[in-house]
């Protein structure tokens, strides 16, 4: 049962991006061959036609109703996002329980450690507020991958920072950026940090 529902999730992520698997012509696969990924290097994509995907389907899709998924499960559908060449797989929150930690954590020792004959591994990420305490165990998570990645967020709405955080701006600048710098300081050198409700945000606090 768990196969089928792994081998569904991958079917549904396909459909989804239109990644269909073609047939494998002569022509196809010159095309395919002639065609490089760029050199992943944190925040930086030197070619400008090229789109990194970035996947959350295992972090942000297991929080759709019914959508629970056990470790293995999770690791079948991060293995089909490989193949797929997903550059980068949100593999979960960490902090949210010992369940996801460990699901997280083997998708950082199995797939991200899975190198193709192109030299291709996906960065695997891992969720967190940003607070020592998320992103630490983000950390511990994902660093076993050879492209590990730590995903830092904080609210910047104003009615989020009023109302939930109960901070200024000045404050909720000020932790993210410390959130990024611990982040930093535990060897992570692939950060990212998101702006929580920005479309609700003041565009200038954003920028």
């Amino acid at each position: 049962m768990a196969a089928v529902r792994c081998t569904i999730a991958a079917a549904v992520v396909a459909n989804a991006w239109g990644l269909q698997a073609p047939l494998a012509t002569p022509a196809r696969q010159t095309s395919l061959s002639a065609q490089k990924r760029p050199d992943y290097v944190p925040g930086v994509i030197s070619d400008p036609g090229y789109v990194r995907i970035f996947d959350t389907t295992l972090r942000d899709g297991e929080q759709s109703p019914g959508a629970t998924l056990t470790s293995n499960e999770k690791l079948d559908i991060a293995r089909m996002l490989a193949k797929l060449g997903v550059d980068i797989i949100e593999a979960g929150f960490p902090i949210a329980s010992p369940d996801d930690f460990d699901a997280v954590n083997q998708i950082a020792r199995v797939v991200g450690n899975e190198v193709d004959a192109d030299g291709y591994v996906p960065v695997i990420c891992g969720l967190s507020r940003a607070n020592p305490k998320d992103i630490e165990r983000a950390w511990e998570a994902v660093k076993p991958a050879q492209r590990p990645r730590v995903h830092t967020f904080i609210a910047t709405s104003p009615i989020h920072m009023e109302t939930k955080l109960k901070k200024t701006p000045e404050e909720v600048l000020q932790i993210a950026v410390d959130a990024v710098k611990f982040a930093k300081s535990l060897g992570c050198d692939d950060i990212e940090f998101s702006p929580e409700d920005a479309g609700r945000s003041d565009p200038e606090f954003l920028i």
